[in-house]
């Protein structure tokens, strides 16, 4: 402790006893203990960044009536990827924070893939000194896989790097789980640098034995979980099950049953990947809060879920809870049904009042321009699909999940080229390589996508960014593309070579300076624009963006061409 905290503590303490006016007492309300799992009907004293007292008989420099609301620790979201919002933290923020969060853990690996340790300190940046605490997770698989091509490489010297930064907590999420079971060198030694910290899982469907090495590698948490009887393996195990509720995967309605009062600590609440539209209809964690409790899950329990049993896996030993000697981020419900957001307090400030932020700020400088995309000039024939059958392994789109099916399908053709066949739903799907401008393009087949007409692309793509397109025709297929290009990374929809709604994408191509009113407009031309093409999906980019992730079961698609995520290779299209 240094010298200037000793006065600081002093003054606390006196407040915490009594003695001195606390600078502020939260009165009326009833307090959310997540350590005793009840209710309990207390003032909350405040003095500085820290709570110095519960119970009665406090007296403050401000008094604040909350006339029986509930006080509940802030909200920590213990796995996000920023990314997917596609704002930058600091324009995040406020969203988060109207809706009770205060801290988030976030694995930046989307932005490193893209543009490696550049990547993740314009994050680090972009996120300092903001009223919302964004701390982060170490990449720990970029490239994620050897079946795709990435813009950046991170070796255990650049983790050494990153491990040196205070918010940055453990490793991310080890999606190399072969890696991990073969006792390959590399991923031992990312492992081994950050021994003592969290190490976060990744190991969708991974049971018996396998499951057992991959735990006594250090791995103690996991958010691809589906099943509620891989669920309960993992749990047995020692793991942290991350019940994911975002905008592509939704597992909370299988996972809730398995949570119970014995084993509760052992769940946490997490979000991985939120849509800005979803966040702006829905809310963040607030929403999956209702979601919980109107599903069964007791109302304290499910606050622990997103408070202290996330606070305490990262280490975060000052957060969590309504305590004292707790950092004073509380926010303040209406009621612990429906969640409604009255206040948050974010170190023993108001920052939230109302429905509205106390005190606006100004986010930083959007970034520079980012590198451009590396793509050379494009011919619809480029997009071609020989016919070497009459049988195809066709992607299927699971609504709710980012797993996918795979179905084998009669293709339809004109001589010797395969053509999507809208008819049953049978689109082509491809996906152009954007690091190196090595003129790569994977090309394979879709169902789920109901479109009749035109294209979509986006080079928002799960892990490694290249650029993605679905759509009816060649010609559309290669104007979506040469569109996303040409505007240095975004979402477009194409109908007849003209586009119909874009969204450029600055940073990286994933995400967006602008401000996220401005953001949720140019989404909701682009929602309009696709379902104008009898697009069936409800977030057909979100949807669009995992059919490039070659570590989600079953069928892929990358630059180098159709991945089987279960035989981890190259696969070809046609039986």
């Amino acid at each position: 402790m240094n010298k200037e905290s000793i006065p600081a503590l002093k003054e606390r303490i006196k407040a915490a006893r009594g003695e001195i006016p606390a600078d502020l007492v939260l009165k009326g309300g009833r307090v959310v203990n997540v350590f005793s799992g009840a209710l309990q009907e207390a003032d909350v004293a405040v003095h500085g960044s820290f709570i110095v007292g519960v119970g009665t008989g406090y007296k403050g420099r401000e008094e604040v009536d909350l006339a029986g609301g509930s006080i509940s620790p802030g909200l920590i979201d213990g796995h996000i990827h920023v990314e997917s919002s596609m704002l930058l933290p600091s324009r995040l923020a406020a969203s988060l924070l109207l809706c009770g969060t205060t801290a988030i853990v976030s694995d930046p690996h989307e932005i490193a893939n893209v543009m490696g340790m550049e990547g993740i300190k314009l994050m680090l940046e972009d996120s300092r000194g903001i009223p919302l605490d964004v701390f982060f997770m170490a990449p720990s698989c970029v490239p994620a896989t050897s079946l795709e091509t990435s813009g950046a490489t991170l070796g255990v010297r650049d983790l050494e790097e990153l491990s040196l930064e205070p918010r940055i907590l453990g490793l991310a999420e080890m999606m190399n789980f072969p890696g991990v079971l073969l006792g390959d060198d590399e991923i031992l030694k990312k492992l081994a640098l950050f021994s003592g910290k969290p190490l976060d899982g990744h190991a969708p469907g991974l049971c018996g034995k396998d499951l057992q090495a991959y735990v006594c590698a250090g791995i103690r948490s996991d958010h691809e979980t589906i099943e509620p009887a891989e669920a309960l393996e993992k749990l047995r195990s020692g793991m942290m099950i991350m019940i994911r509720e975002g905008s592509t995967a939704k597992n909370l309605e299988a996972l809730l049953p398995l949570v119970n009062p014995v084993n509760s600590r052992r769940f946490c609440l997490v979000s991985d990947d939120l849509h800005p539209e979803d966040l702006r209809r829905q809310g963040h964690l607030d929403h999956v809060l209702r979601k919980a409790v109107s599903r069964g899950l007791d109302p304290v329990t499910a606050v622990q879920m997103v408070s202290l049993n996330p606070a305490e896996y990262f280490g975060l030993r000052q957060r969590g809870a309504v305590a004292a000697g707790y950092l004073a981020d509380l926010t303040i419900f209406r009621d612990l049904a429906e969640f409604k957001v009255d206040r948050v307090y974010k170190s023993g400030r108001l920052v939230v009042e109302g429905g509205r932020l106390v005190e606006p700020w100004s986010p930083g400088r959007p970034p520079a321009a980012c590198r451009p995309l590396s793509i050379p000039a494009l011919h619809p024939d480029l997009f071609r699909i020989k016919k070497e059958g009459e049988e195809a392994k066709v992607i299927e789109v699971i609504p709710g999940q980012i797993v996918t099916g795979a179905c084998r399908e009669r293709v339809a053709s004109r001589g010797n080229w395969v053509i999507s066949d809208p008819g049953k739903d049978i689109l082509k799907l491809t996906v152009v390589e954007r690091h190196q401008g090595s003129g790569r393009i994977g090309v394979g087949l879709v169902k789920g996508f109901g479109l009749k007409k035109g294209a979509l692309a986006s080079s928002v793509a799960h892990d490694s960014h290249n650029v993605i397109a679905v759509g009816v025709s060649d010609d559309d297929l290669c104007r979506a593309v040469e569109e996303v290009r040409d505007m240095g990374g975004g979402m477009v929809v194409i109908e007849k070579g003209k586009a119909l709604a874009r969204l450029p994408l600055e940073v990286g191509g994933l995400m967006s300076a602008e401000s996220p009113g401005e953001l949720s407009s140019r989404i909701a031309d682009l929602s309009r624009a696709s379902a104008s093409l009898g697009c069936a999906i409800e977030e057909p980019f979100m949807a669009l963006s995992f059919l490039a992730l070659p570590v989600i079961p079953e069928l892929k698609l990358t630059d180098m061409g159709l991945v089987d995520v279960k035989k981890f290779e190259i696969v070809p299209l046609f039986y």
